[in-house]
């Protein structure tokens, strides 16, 4: 099983997924961490169908902690902590390009296209919607949702002199498609191995280095136990070659 579990009792459970690895796929055939996971839960359920519910997800390319519920109580109570924002998550990601700022928050409006990336529109934009379709891109969609999206980021430190890579800590208020590396990539700060955002540079960059997935991890999640009210604290460090640069975050 390539899914590492971190902690388990009889309500939840949270595991490493692998950067490569889907959360959860329809496609036949298909290995994804779900079905790893009810195939572990089986083996201590003889003769019943295991209960996994799915909190939150992570792209296939990345990697991280993901919380799962192990009960229909305990995916409601989840949920909620999701909804209200109390289930804290926080992600590494290698960035290419030269921050204007070594700290900052963004805040754009997301929409998923039909070709399934993330779109960014400015607010005017959003607020113009329902008249006209002002992306060329889009010319076919009439009446998408585009989403407010925040994040904050702070650059921890550089990476690789002279190439302009960084290692920053970012924090999402929002989940949305894509998110991070839809806003990163927009602000001029593509993720490290992101083929889907990324800028010729980081593209190139990311060949060089012999990246093939999305610099980017779920290191941290920090939520209220679901049935005993407890608050767990999860860490894990990143396991993807773009971390391993200059000894970055080297396991010890």
């Amino acid at each position: 099983m390539r899914t590492a579990i971190i902690y388990e009792d009889e309500h939840m459970l949270v595991a490493q997924k692998p950067a490569g690895l889907a959360t959860q796929t329809a496609k036949a055939g298909q290995q994804d961490m779900v079905s790893e996971l009810k195939n572990y839960l089986a083996l201590g359920q003889k003769g019943k169908v295991p209960y996994l519910g799915v909190i939150h997800r992570l792209d296939q390319p990345v990697e991280g902690l993901l919380v799962f519920a192990k009960t229909k109580q305990a995916a409601a109570a989840l949920t909620k902590q999701l909804e209200s924002g109390t289930l804290n998550k926080q992600y590494y990601a290698v960035i290419c390009g030269n921050p204007a700022e070594e700290s900052g928050e963004l805040v754009d409006y997301l929409y998923k296209d039909a070709a399934g990336k993330a779109r960014i529109v400015t607010a005017k934009e959003e607020e113009d919607r329902d008249t006209e379709c002002f992306d060329a891109e889009c010319s076919d969609v009439k009446d998408f949702d585009a989403k407010k999206a925040v994040l904050q980021y702070k650059i921890i430190k550089e990476l690789s002199a002279g190439q302009q890579l960084f290692l920053a800590d970012i924090h999402i208020d929002t989940g949305r498609f894509h998110q991070i590396r839809a806003q990163m990539a927009h602000a001029g700060m593509p993720l490290l191995g992101d083929s889907k955002y990324g800028s010729e540079a980081s593209i190139a960059l990311s060949r060089g280095h012999g990246i093939r997935n999305v610099a980017l991890c779920a290191y941290r999640l920090e939520l209220i136990h679901p049935m005993t009210r407890k608050k767990l604290s999860f860490t894990v460090k990143p396991e993807g070659k773009a971390f391993s640069i200059d000894g970055l975050l080297k396991k010890e």
